[in-house]
C-alpha cells in the first residue's frame, strides 16, 4: 500500500542557527569582488579571501572570514553581477550565528537594477513557499547585504540576497543521504513527496526541473537534489532548487522548456509524472491545507513590491482555483502527465 507520509522532521534533526530565524539579516560583505567576478567565464575559478561582517540576531556585530567565487550556470553567463559561492572556515564559526555552516550558496540579483531585486525576492518565496509544504525542503535566510570591493574597482552597493542551506547539512538535518546518481529509476521514486515537489513546480510555473534524468555531464538530477538511504530499494526523495525559470518569478530572460508547448513561462502547463490515485489525491488535500498560510507568506511580505504582491496572490489563486475543481484538476493535471505505463507497471509489481 502507497501512502502518503507527511510527517515532521524529528525533534533530534536540529538546524543550524543561521536558518532558526526568519529576520532579515545585515551584513556586509568585503573582498575583491570585481576580481571575483572577472573570473566568471572560467571553468576553474579561484577563491578569493575577504570578510564578513554581520549583525547577529542578538544585535551585535561579528566579522568572519570568508572566501569567495562565481558559482552556476546560466546566471554566471548572464548576469552582470553573477551569483557568489561563500566559503566560511568551520573552527571560525563555532559559536556564532553561522555555527555549523562551510559552504553557502548566495543568490543575489543579476543586474543593477528593482526589477531584478524583485526577481530575488520572488524566487526566495517560491523557496520559502515549498518549506510551507514540507520540510523535505532546502531552508533559507534573506540577507540585507551590502557590498564594498576591496580594490576599489567598484563604488559600494546593497541588495537584498538570500542564502541557501547547504545540501549536506540538509540531509543532515533529515536523516537522510545525498545521492549522486547517473539517473532515478520511476519505480524508486519516494512517490508521495515527487507528488508534492510537482503540485508545487505546477503552483510556481515551472517546469524547467527533472526527477529522473540529469543535465549534461552531472549526477541527477536536473534543479533537483535527491535525498535517500544509499542501501534503500525506493525512498529517493527529490528535494526541488533553482526556481528564477518560474512563471512566478517571470525573468526577463526566463522561458519555457522546449518540450512543453507554451511560450510564455505564465501559462502553467502540467508535464510531470505520473502519481497513483490515493497519492495524488492525498498531495492535493495536504496542498490545499497551506493555502491560507502561503497566501499570507506574499501578502505580508515586507519586500515584495505591490505590483508584484497583487500578481503574486492573483497566480496563486489561479492555482488553487484549478484544484478546487475536480474538472479543471483531470483536464489540466492528471491527464497531461508522463509515464502511465512506469505507474502501472509499479503498481502491478506491489501487488506481487
Amino acid at each position: 500500500m502507497l501512502a502518503l507520509v507527511l510527517m515532521s522532521v524529528p525533534s533530534a534533526a536540529q538546524d543550524h542557527p543561521l536558518f532558526q530565524n526568519d529576520a532579515v539579516l545585515k551584513a556586509v560583505l568585503t573582498a575583491p569582488i570585481a576580481q571575483t567576478y572577472a573570473q566568471r567565464h572560467q571553468d576553474v575559478r579561484l577563491y578569493y579571501p575577504g570578510q564578513w561582517t554581520y549583525i547577529d540576531d542578538d544585535g551585535e556585530t561579528k566579522r568572519l572570514d570568508v572566501s569567495i567565487r562565481t558559482r552556476g550556470r546560466f546566471r554566471r553567463g548572464y548576469c552582470e553581477l553573477p551569483p557568489l559561492q561563500l566559503n566560511f572556515k568551520k573552527s571560525q564559526v563555532k559559536g556564532t550565528l553561522f555555527a555549523g555552516q562551510d559552504k553557502l550558496k548566495l543568490v543575489a540579483p543579476c543586474k543593477a537594477d528593482e526589477r531584478h531585486q524583485q526577481y530575488v525576492i520572488l524566487e526566495y518565496l517560491a523557496y520559502k513557499t515549498f518549506e510551507i509544504i514540507t520540510d523535505h525542503s532546502f531552508k533559507t535566510r534573506l540577507v540585507r547585504l551590502s557590498y564594498v570591493d576591496r580594490d576599489d574597482e567598484l563604488e559600494p552597493w546593497t541588495d537584498i540576497t538570500f542564502v541557501i542551506e547547504d545540501d549536506a547539512d540538509m540531509a543532515r538535518r533529515l536523516g537522510l543521504e545525498r545521492l549522486r546518481l547517473p539517473l532515478i529509476e520511476y519505480a524508486r521514486l519516494d512517490h508521495p513527496r515527487a507528488a508534492l515537489v510537482q503540485l508545487f513546480q505546477f503552483l510556481i510555473a515551472n517546469n524547467d526541473y527533472s526527477m529522473l534524468k540529469p543535465t549534461v555531464d552531472d549526477d541527477c538530477c536536473h534543479n533537483i537534489q535527491v535525498l535517500g538511504k544509499e542501501e534503500a530499494v525506493g525512498g529517493r526523495v527529490p528535494i526541488p532548487f533553482d526556481f528564477d525559470m518560474s512563471g512566478m518569478v517571470n525573468a526577463s530572460y526566463a522561458a519555457p522548456p522546449r518540450q512543453v508547448p507554451v511560450r510564455d513561462v505564465r501559462q502553467r502547463y502540467f508535464y510531470g509524472l505520473c502519481q497513483p490515485d490515493d497519492i495524488f489525491a492525498e498531495a492535493v488535500a495536504h496542498v490545499q491545507s497551506k493555502r491560507e498560510e502561503i497566501t499570507a507568506l506574499y501578502a505580508n511580505s515586507v519586500e515584495l513590491d505591490d505590483k508584484n504582491k497583487a500578481k503574486s496572490l492573483d497566480f496563486i489563486d489561479e492555482f488553487y482555483e484549478i484544484l478546487d475543481s475536480p474538472r479543471r484538476t483531470n483536464v489540466e493535471i492528471i491527464s497531461r502527465c508522463r509515464g502511465k505505463g512506469l505507474m502501472e507497471q509499479m503498481l502491478e509489481a506491489a501487488k506481487d
